[in-house]
């Protein structure tokens, strides 16, 4: 049809005049065709893209393994009291919690929400599901503020850690042992992300909130623990846990700390639970999500301020030792206690890191 309602005018030889319609048309065509690469170079990109996804750095496999060997090994006897200090102050957090709004509106949900009775609530009659639990007892965590803090990550690894290895314990049925270690891996990993991106200059430069990067990966972990996945399926559980970080600075516009809690302990804990219980189930996803230009990439953390702190040292010596050495190759040590080394966990908390 024309502008004005007619039907388009025939030449005499009966061909269409070409409109604006038509030409758009052809246009678009002409686009996609060249858009669309060949079949053989289609198929080779995808296959290179295979190959790509099935790497696994050395950086990852260290640490997934790191990760999966967690729920057997034995805490040394000052990290095992240190570990025990904080649950017990997170489960005095939620019973505190519990008295004010925040609190109120975390048991009320899950009263209503129902579920089937597997987890337990803290501070009520409740028994739920273990996602609803961990939703619930990680905003009744930071209801009022008395939890944990981490300064040099700056977040609170208690309010997502323990109730999220709670949860899952319940649902897995572990022991008090292997709950202990599956907190314990929680504040381990969850802590060093964003200090491996600068800590409180990450949140600065990128607004996005370093509470809520860190409770993400610290639910994910002791959660995982908890659910005794192997090295492989943790690589996994840490891809879905990168793809639950969240946070803008909103929450500290909300007077009532209700929206804070969530995203600081009820957000991250429900999703670090449904992040164990998918790779538990046989979930796949990407086993790199920390390689090259990944995750530090995307998160904005990659350059700048993936080299904040110690890691400037790091640089520095590194620097010096390749320009005195050119013909050698020397393992430099920032002074940081990396996932994997001996000990680690028992420096993480002997130093005293998390300050109660």
């Amino acid at each position: 049809m024309g502008h004005d309602g007619r039907q388009d005018e025939r030449t005499g030889s009966g061909a269409a005049i070409l409109t604006r319609r038509s030409l758009l048309e052809l246009a678009g065509l002409a686009f996609a065709t060249r858009a669309i690469p060949p079949v053989t170079a289609f198929a080779e990109t995808v296959h290179n893209q295979d190959e790509s996804a099935q790497a696994v750095s050395p950086v990852m496999d260290k640490l997934s393994r790191y990760m999966s060997e967690a729920r057997e090994r034995v805490l040394p006897e000052d990290v095992a009291e240190k570990a025990k200090h904080h649950v017990l102050d997170t489960l005095a957090a939620m019973i505190s919690g519990s008295e004010i709004r925040p609190g109120r509106a975390a048991i009320e949900f899950v009263r209503a929400y129902g579920g089937k009775e597997v987890a337990t609530v803290v501070a009520s009659n409740i028994v739920c599901g273990p996602i609803e639990a961990a939703l619930a007892n990680g905003v009744l965590a930071h209801a009022d503020e008395t939890d944990d803090s981490h300064g040099p990550s700056r977040s609170h690894p208690g309010v997502s850690a323990v109730p999220a290895a709670l949860a899952a314990g319940e649902q897995f049925g572990i022991s008090g042992k292997h709950f202990l270690r599956a907190v314990t891996l929680g504040y381990d990993i969850g802590t060093r992300v964003t200090m491996s991106m600068g800590g409180p200059g990450y949140q600065v430069a990128t607004h996005r909130s370093t509470h809520g990067t860190v409770a993400a990966f610290a639910a994910g972990a002791a959660a995982g623990c908890a659910a005794g996945l192997e090295a492989q399926q943790m690589r996994l559980l840490l891809d879905y846990s990168a793809q639950q970080t969240s946070g803008i600075g909103a929450w500290s516009r909300d007077a009532e700390h209700m929206e804070k809690a969530f995203l600081f302990g009820g957000r991250p804990a429900a999703g670090g639970v449904i992040a164990g219980m998918l790779i538990r189930a046989g979930w796949t996803g990407v086993e790199d999500f920390f390689g090259p230009r990944q995750f530090f990439r995307c998160s904005g953390a990659e350059g700048k301020w993936r080299c904040q702190g110690q890691s400037h040292a790091t640089r520095r010596k590194a620097r010096r030792t390749l320009r005195d050495n050119p013909d050698e190759h020397q393992e430099v040590d920032g002074g940081l206690s990396h996932p994997g080394s001996a000990g680690c966990a028992s420096r993480f908390f002997s130093k005293a890191l998390i300050h109660s």
